[in-house]
């Protein structure tokens, strides 16, 4: 069974809380740093942590946005979202702040981190890596994929993106875009493009949203994790 508690930060007078998902031993272990939706830390993601408890890694559901808007309205949510992608240099060394979090926790074994988002999580995810960060790998489900803009660094993680070939959000020629400039930043990368399939794919009330293009596909969900753990299990064996 896993352990649960929060694990309260700042940065930069953000006053925030994220959930840290570990086993009961509290032994060193790889640990995938997920970063939720626009909606920030749910149930959706401490869920996804604790079936990676259950195969014996641990977990860290970041908190980007702050505690004062856990279950905020969706408008909300929106856009704080918008105020952090408008600076993406800002959001980066939030992101960094993140990793250095992960890092000084006991139970993580800080040379085995991997980077996990949804939708605005997972292009954080993919900003992190475009930092040069030194992490194992990068992962994005459903993610953005707009570049920051800044100096282009050489990434070190291992990249992987799955992708909804029909989110209106991400289009064909975006994806592509993202195949450049991955290989010119000399990333290990692999982008996962599954037909029929739009945004938020993973979520199973992503159709209550009522947004087009944007619905649960179980079948997308399924390969997408499964596909996440085969690379866990690449990584840390």
């Amino acid at each position: 069974m896993s352990k649960e508690r929060s694990i309260r930060h700042q940065f930069e007078g953000d006053q925030l809380e994220s959930v840290f998902v570990g086993r009961r031993d509290a032994e060193p272990r790889p640990t995938v740093i997920l970063i939720p939706t626009v909606m920030g830390v749910a149930e959706l993601e401490i869920g996804f942590g604790r079936q990676l408890v259950e195969l014996g890694y641990n977990a860290l559901v970041a908190d980007l946005f702050g505690s004062e808007f856990r279950g905020a309205p969706r408008e909300t949510m929106f856009g704080e979202m918008k105020r952090l992608r408008d600076d993406r240099a800002a959001l980066r060394r939030r992101l960094e702040h993140v990793l250095q979090i992960a890092r000084g926790l006991d139970e993580v074994s800080s040379g085995q981190i991997v980077v996990a988002g949804y939708c605005f999580g997972g292009q954080c995810a993919l900003d992190l890596a475009r930092s040069g960060a030194d992490i194992a790998a990068a992962v994005a489900f459903h993610g953005l994929f707009d570049p920051p803009r800044l100096p282009l660094q050489k990434i070190k993680a291992k990249v992987v993106c799955f992708h909804g070939w029909d989110d209106p959000m991400v289009p064909p020629e975006a994806v592509v875009a993202l195949g450049k400039e991955l290989t010119e930043a000399g990333s290990d990368w692999q982008i996962h493009a599954y037909g029929h399939v739009g945004h938020g794919f993973t979520n199973p009330h992503a159709s209550e949203l009522q947004i087009d293009g944007v619905a649960y596909n179980a079948l997308a969900a399924e390969r997408s994790w499964t596909s996440f753990i085969n690379l866990l299990e690449e990584l840390f064996g």
